[in-house]
């Protein structure tokens, strides 16, 4: 990939390179598959660099920082 085609953010504090069409699940994928599959399980979470949760299908900007954590479920 060309510089121009991507994208750096920040997966638990590593650099991730993505392309620019690339999802935040994706970004996940590309930095620990393990981490992606937990997220698509829903026994993790990602929020972003102020502790937000993010969308995974969201698309990413530039420099996005992104964390992901043990999903926190709720019982009914």
């Amino acid at each position: 990939m060309s510089p121009d085609a991507t994208l750096r953010v920040y997966v638990n504090a590593g650099p991730v390179d993505v392309p620019k069409s690339a999802t935040v699940l994706e970004a996940v994928m590309r930095a620990d598959p393990e981490l992606a599959a937990g997220v698509r399980s829903g026994d993790r979470t990602v929020t972003d660099s102020r502790g937000l949760p993010v969308d995974p299908g969201a698309p990413l900007h530039g420099g996005a920082i992104l964390r992901v954590t043990a999903a926190r479920h709720r019982e009914t």
